[in-house]
């Protein structure tokens, strides 16, 4: 995929997952930071980052257990270990950070 493919795709991901931790769990604080990093903050203080890192093409996220890289498959974003979908893995994370279950979905209502 082309550089511009990438920002543009990660762009919409970021987007779309701004939304669905707006719609999923509400006590968080977010703040888009621009040039694709997003970062999400717990009542309780800690933090998830994602971000994009356009020299591997892939979406990076630092949370409290670690750190996790997906590629996009050509569908989905995939942990490049687990192979764990990206809102899935975030959704497991959050619910971590947060201390409550947490949801997130692609197209939230």
């Amino acid at each position: 995929m082309t550089e511009t493919e990438f920002e543009s795709l990660t762009d919409r991901t970021l987007a779309a997952l701004e939304s669905a931790f707006e719609a999923s769990a509400p006590d968080a604080m977010l703040e888009n930071k621009g040039s694709g990093v997003l970062e999400v903050e717990f009542e309780n203080g800690s933090k998830i980052v994602i971000n994009r890192h356009a020299a591997a093409q892939e979406i990076w996220v630092a949370a409290k257990s670690g750190g996790y890289h997906f590629r996009h498959d050509g569908s989905a974003w995939r942990d490049t270990r687990e192979g764990q979908e990206l809102f899935a893995a975030l959704s497991k994370l959050a619910s971590l950070h947060g201390g409550q279950p947490v949801l997130l979905r692609r197209n939230p209502a």
